[in-house]
């Protein structure tokens, strides 16, 4: 009898993608699934049940989930939706552990097998699986787009009989995946823009772009483990905060990138700072879910300051653009799951020593498995922690564009 997938509506009122697409759900069931998805799952991301139906998924309801094998979500599961699965499933999703210890408790104590794609190791098997990155490209396009509806002048400069329209003045902060497809499409658009990591290495990929590098000389580079930035150390970062605050006063646009996984977005913007740009300027902070990077940003709305600067803090960006999203986000599941799916057997088969196993299974067998949250394991089992942490991947031998932005 085959496995069955489930692909459940997701029910977080911001979240508006989707675990699968027609495409994903065809090839599921030619790896061996029976493919059952939520009536509406695919609404919000424009995927009619129809189209699901036709590549061959049966529309189903919530309550299917209990007779599922595998979980395709996009959002961890609450402890509402947990109490319907069956013991034993597996469910890949972007789990956000980090900060919830008692919800990766929960996934252990309901005896599911829970895998994190944003723990996906950064090596080149697994860059089709990159949700972070998948994700992240597409709010950096997404900024730009925002921040070009709330500025009420034109991007590009135009040359008219009546006079010349300047280009408006765009600076990215942050040059991982999200800040690189925002200097893009800044570009595209018209603007004029500038740059600015604290990695010497991004220099080269914004110039790529047609974009301008600015970095203090103070700092000669700050790149860490796995392509994230380390912490600046005092004086890096007084000298940085100069250079920036420098260079904002004489922006239109500024879109704020920095987000390091598992800690709280780091400051880049001040009030002082935001006090010094001209009336009818726009700020976006892409980090405004750990924090921001904007002091003043608020998760969710769109502030007016007293000198009539806006600082948009939508929530969930990859959201706003659902329907490109959701179409990725599948092919990064798709792809981790077919690693894990004996084809000739056409039967789930996970491998507990595969590296990407490893990297990014958070419970199993009612434990919290993870290293990273063994302190969790507590709360959701009596048994023993992991006896010992995954395999660090190599990194990627080519450039790599780091997924650690928003």
């Amino acid at each position: 009898m085959a496995q069955t997938v489930f692909i459940p509506k997701e029910i977080d009122a911001n979240e508006t993608r989707v675990a699968a697409s027609p495409d994903t759900v065809k090839r599921l069931a030619g790896l061996g699934f029976s493919v059952v998805v939520e009536k509406g799952a695919g609404a919000a991301s424009r995927i009619p049940d129809a189209d699901f139906a036709a590549a061959g998924a049966t529309i189903g309801a919530a309550s299917d989930v209990a007779k599922a094998d595998l979980v395709l979500k996009v959002r961890r599961p609450n402890a509402a939706e947990l109490s319907g699965y069956r013991k034993g499933a597996l469910v890949i999703a972007t789990i956000d552990p980090y900060g919830n210890e008692d919800a990766v408790a929960a996934l252990a104590k309901a005896g599911v097998s829970a895998f994190a794609m944003e723990f996906m190791p950064r090596i080149t098997r697994a860059q089709v699986m990159d949700v972070l990155s998948s994700q992240a490209n597409l709010a950096g396009y997404r900024a730009v787009i925002d921040a070009a509806a709330e500025y009420d002048r034109a991007l590009p400069m135009m040359m008219t009989a009546a006079g010349t329209v300047p280009a408006a003045k765009v600076f990215v902060m942050g040059a991982g995946v999200a800040g690189l497809q925002a200097i893009a499409t800044a570009r595209r658009l018209g603007a004029v823009v500038t740059a600015t990591d604290v990695r010497a290495a991004a220099g080269e990929q914004v110039q790529s772009l047609g974009a301008k590098f600015i970095m203090t000389d103070a700092l000669k580079d700050a790149s860490g483990q796995g392509g994230y930035a380390r912490e600046l150390t005092e004086d890096e970062r007084k000298a940085q905060a100069a250079l920036v605050a420098e260079h904002i006063a004489k922006q239109d646009i500024v879109i704020t990138t920095a987000l390091i996984p598992g800690r709280p977005a780091p400051r880049l913007v001040s009030a002082d700072m935001v006090k010094s740009m001209r009336p009818g300027s726009v700020i976006v902070d892409l980090a405004v879910e750990r924090g921001g990077n904007v002091e003043g940003a608020v998760a969710g709305k769109i502030v007016t300051t007293a000198n009539d600067v806006k600082i948009i803090g939508h929530l969930n960006v990859p959201g706003r653009i659902a329907a490109s999203a959701s179409l990725l986000y599948a092919k990064n599941l798709l792809a981790f799951l077919e690693t894990m799916t004996d084809k000739d057997a056409k039967a789930l088969a996970i491998n507990e020593e595969d590296e990407l196993v490893a990297a990014t299974m958070l419970t199993h067998g009612g434990k919290v498995v993870h290293p990273n949250f063994a302190g969790a394991a507590g709360k959701g089992s009596t048994e023993d922690k992991p006896k010992a942490a995954p395999k660090k991947a190599p990194a990627r031998k080519s450039a790599a564009k780091p997924k650690g932005d928003a």
